[in-house]
């Protein structure tokens, strides 16, 4: 009995040997197949068999462990879709008429880029073009608290003649036959590495070359211009507003002029007042809009298209005109209806997105919220390649000024070419590097965490009809001053509804998540042993048992080493 008490055991187990603390694990884990270990000692194959068999698990184990680690610290998402439907916030609205103005200070060199153009459409093609395109008793905009700027901008600034447009024939391999392009010249600093702007399309490269002009005129104005004396009221563009069944108010809207797209209009541009909110989805519900849509052309070379220019974008958004947005023809009333899509990424770790853009390297240029468009600035097609300021940033540091469309870093100036006579050169330089990749602002593009994508489709049809037109124009002489007769081509109608109020929300969540990770853990651990986290206690368990037991045998060896020692040290004699 005696025997069996001592055998029990005890608070602290100290086993007498390795092979005893192995047997006792064997025989007690909840491990499947330790067991037969021990039970099959007496037969050696067996024992090794099942030794093997227990290596093989635990190495198929930590394999897929492995796989699964390498899986989650690639931190894959995947996609989940929901639909959605409550009354949401109408989105903004931007109009655009066309019609840049002509403003006093640089009317001068407006009228002798006019004659240089006329005499390149000249000789490239004979026509005789003073008649019928360009109008130079335009009205002029003074623009104010400007004393003295425009006789030193008169004096100082010339027209370069260094840049005419050009005839440059090129051979096709492929056919065989000839073809022309027409392009401008551009070269460096030095007079050297020149290169020809050139275009398929004589109109392109004549709208381009006129264009660039037109930039190193504009760069003489202020960066801010002060055109509240001068601007238009919203009667001169709006014939009619409403949304919803209701008139439009003076605060639903803000003014601003482009210099390409002349006087704008933003509607709801904030998204917070609550008149905008749709209920209802339909075209009775939607944004009506009666538009002037004049042909009378201020600069006509800079946009070649008759009618209003239409965006439809998200709130505290810069509109970008130049690559979004679309064009309403005159005499049609042209009915748009909105889808609208969310997205929402997780960022992170599982991919690289931003909420406001402050955690973005590149300083932005526009005082609104964060879209891809604030953050890139180019003239690509592709979405990533637009508006950011990280082209603008390097255009400064590479060639000393900045691209006049867009906003300027702190304590930078737009190009002229009397100062930076080579910045032509060195823009298209870098726009190329830019569209093929060579620059690393795509490394600096995330896409916002947040963003909302609308889906437009359109119809249109004639308006007014031939039978409606006499008391439409009637009703809108008498009420907005109208007194056009040139039969349906200067005024036009827009009608922006949502096509309903359902909306698919995209997700992203994480693909393999903690808890999955560590379900799917256990689930190997049961596959491949039968056991469950205890198991795993068990194991550790071992692992400290062998430790102490193996640091109880080194001090024993130790200490009968010492007293070995001891017992052999001679007796010296009192």
């Amino acid at each position: 009995a005696r025997e069996e008490e001592e055998k029990k055991e005890g608070l602290i187990e100290f086993y007498d040997s390795f092979k005893d603390m192995f047997e006792f694990f064997c025989k007690n884990t909840t491990i499947h197949g330790t067991i037969r270990l021990v039970c099959s000692d007496s037969n050696r194959m067996k024992t090794a068999f099942w030794t093997l068999l227990l290596l093989a698990s635990f190495g198929m184990l930590y394999w897929q462990f492995a796989l699964m680690f390498s899986q989650y610290w690639a931190y894959p998402v995947v996609l989940t879709m929901s639909m959605h439907s409550e009354p949401k916030m109408f989105p903004a609205i931007t109009i655009c008429n066309l019609d840049p103005y002509r403003f006093e200070l640089v009317s001068e060199h407006l009228v002798q880029l006019d004659h240089m153009a006329e005499e390149s459409i000249t000789f490239l093609y004979g026509i005789n073009t003073s008649a019928s395109l360009f109008h130079m008793n335009e009205k002029n905009i003074h623009v104010k608290d400007l004393p003295s700027i425009g006789n030193l901008s008169r004096s100082s600034f010339k027209l370069s003649q260094n840049f005419s447009l050009l005839r440059m024939p090129d051979h096709d391999n492929r056919s065989g036959k000839k073809h022309s392009s027409v392009g401008f010249r551009l070269c460096n600093a030095t007079g050297g590495n020149c290169f020809y702007k050139t275009y398929s399309s004589g109109m392109d490269a004549i709208l381009e070359w006129y264009r660039f002009h037109y930039m190193n005129i504009m760069s003489q104005l202020p960066v801010i211009i002060n055109i509240s004396d001068h601007e238009e009221q919203i009667e001169d563009m709006v014939y009619s507003c409403q949304y919803d069944g209701e008139p439009c108010r003076p605060s639903d809207y803000i003014h601003f002029h482009h210099p390409v797209f002349g006087s704008c209009y933003t509607f709801n541009s904030k998204g917070t007042d609550p008149f905008w909110t749709a209920t209802k989805p339909g075209i009775p519900y939607g944004l009506s809009l009666i538009l002037r849509a004049e042909q009378k052309d201020h600069i006509p070379l800079l946009s070649t298209v008759a009618g209003v220019k239409v965006m439809i974008h998200n709130h505290n958004q810069t509109p970008f005109l130049e690559h979004e947005g679309f064009d309403i023809r005159p005499g049609i009333a042209t009915t748009i209806g909105i889808q609208q899509d969310e997205v929402n990424r997780l960022g992170g770790n599982y991919g690289k997105c931003t909420t406001n853009g402050n955690d973005v390297n590149v300083k932005l240029l526009y005082n609104n919220s964060y879209t891809l468009q604030v953050l890139i600035s180019g003239l690509s097609n592709l979405l990533c390649l637009l508006y950011f300021p990280c082209f603008q940033h390097i255009m400064v540091r590479k060639c000393g000024c900045g691209y006049y469309y867009y906003p300027l870093p702190p304590g930078a100036e737009y190009c002229n070419y009397n100062k930076q006579p080579a910045w032509g050169h060195c823009f298209y330089q870098l726009y190329n590097r830019l569209r093929n990749h060579h620059l690393n602002c795509f490394d600096q593009c995330p896409k916002p965490c947040r963003e909302s994508l609308y889906k437009v489709s359109a119809g249109t049809a004639k308006w007014p009809s031939a039978k409606s037109q006499d008391w439409i124009r009637q009703a809108l002489r008498h009420q907005n001053g109208y007194n056009s007769t040139s039969n349906r081509k200067d005024i036009a109608k827009v009608t922006i509804f949502y096509q309903q109020l359902n909306y698919e929300s995209v997700n992203e969540s994480p693909l393999l998540s903690e808890n999955l990770l560590l379900s799917s853990m256990g689930s190997q651990w049961s596959l491949w042993f039968g056991s469950s986290v205890l198991s795993v206690v068990e194991m550790f368990e071992l692992l400290i048992d062998t430790l102490v037991l193996s640091l109880l045998f080194c001090y024993q060896r130790f200490r009968s080493k010492k007293m070995l020692k001891v017992a052999h040290t001679p007796t010296i004699p009192s």
